[in-house]
């Protein structure tokens, strides 16, 4: 097992920010995670697992030892009548992976396509885009224990998703409690794809591409390939311009609340829940406060996507965060809401 020393960051997180793992190692199997276990000085110190940085903000050197997931490969895992199980590395690319399904004849991700990050990652964040969560979608998955090296199973329900969130994000809220972050790495993901096959279509993004090709029953393909083409218009390329994705949550509020604010904003953008709460679109709030174009530093806010905050050249994860604040402080001050950001701050 080599531990790399002083290994430069800014190819494995998609902000392109720049800083060092002052020690990595690189996980390929779960022998790999067992020897670190193993070995009593490499136990004992403090440890941070980077999947594809799609998610991260560095705002300095990482000082705890990194351990880059590189867990792969892909499979059927089996097919029944109800559905498909399809397995995949914690380390594979998570688009890939989408496409990778559809070309085995087992749709039912095409509209989480061109999501970034790694399918390690896509449980600890509960991804979702155009309709679908991956708990939607979930069926289980296979972690390490980082401090005893046992490994598990979890289900959807032990996995505690919620929106933009699960046990892989809340430390325990006391001694023996459930809460994993820092505490496991997650090494396979499982997904359950029901048969027959449904589109899922309520978006309006994806409703006016039906109207446009004329295809009232679209296929899975296309519909893969107008998801592709809707974010690909709207959000940044990682590879050419430093992104962490959608910046904020969307957040939600009590019916009430939203009336509220539709009295002062009428064309405020929302939508109802099947709760009864109401969710509304944290990009029409940050674009409302003026925040479009603008920056602080080299960090700015996206022009054609108020969600999304961008490096526009050698920002540093303060200049990032400074800018983050600053636009929490505007929306609060102009609708009373605090906007919270995805991307783990480390």
């Amino acid at each position: 097992m080599l531990v790399e020393k002083n290994v430069p960051l800014q190819l494995y997180n998609t902000f392109h920010i720049v800083a060092k793992a002052f020690s990595l190692v690189r996980i390929r199997s779960v022998a790999d995670l067992l020897q670190i276990v193993a070995d009593p000085r490499l136990a004992a110190e403090p440890k941070f697992v980077l999947g594809g940085g799609s998610n991260i903000v560095l705002t300095g050197d990482v000082r705890p030892l990194v351990l880059k997931v590189e867990v792969m490969g892909k499979r059927l895992v089996r097919e029944t009548a109800k559905g498909f199980v399809v397995e995949a590395g914690a380390g594979e690319n998570w688009h890939e992976l989408v496409a990778w399904t559809l070309q085995q004849g087992c749709p039912g991700l095409e509209n989480l396509a061109m999501v970034p990050g790694t399918v390690g990652g896509s449980p600890v964040q509960n991804i979702g885009a155009y309709g679908i969560e991956l708990q939607d979608r979930f069926e289980s998955l296979d972690a390490v224990d980082l401090a005893t090296g046992h490994t598990f199973t979890l289900d959807a329900a032990q996995c505690g998703f919620g929106y933009r969130d699960s046990v892989f994000k809340h430390a325990p809220a006391a001694p023996g409690g459930f809460g994993l972050k820092d505490r496991v790495m997650i090494t396979q993901v499982r997904f359950f794809l029901p048969k027959p096959w449904k589109p899922v279509l309520g978006y309006a993004e994806l409703e006016k591409k039906m109207v446009e090709h004329g295809v009232r029953n679209p296929s899975p393909e296309q519909i893969f390939d107008w998801v592709c083409a809707i974010r690909g218009a709207k959000l940044p390329d990682p590879g050419l311009l430093g992104n962490a994705g959608s910046f904020f949550k969307n957040p939600t509020v009590t019916p009430e609340q939203c009336a509220d604010i539709i009295q002062r904003e009428p064309k405020i953008v929302h939508y109802p829940l099947a709760d009864g709460a109401v969710k509304l679109a944290a990009g029409w709030l940050i674009d409302a406060c003026g925040w479009k174009g603008k920056g602080v530093g080299n960090a700015g806010v996206y022009e054609r996507q108020a969600l999304v905050l961008i490096n526009r050249g050698q920002a540093t994860g303060g200049e990032v965060m400074t800018l983050a604040k600053a636009i929490q402080t505007s929306v609060y001050e102009r609708f009373g809401i605090m906007l919270e950001p995805e991307p783990v701050v480390v």
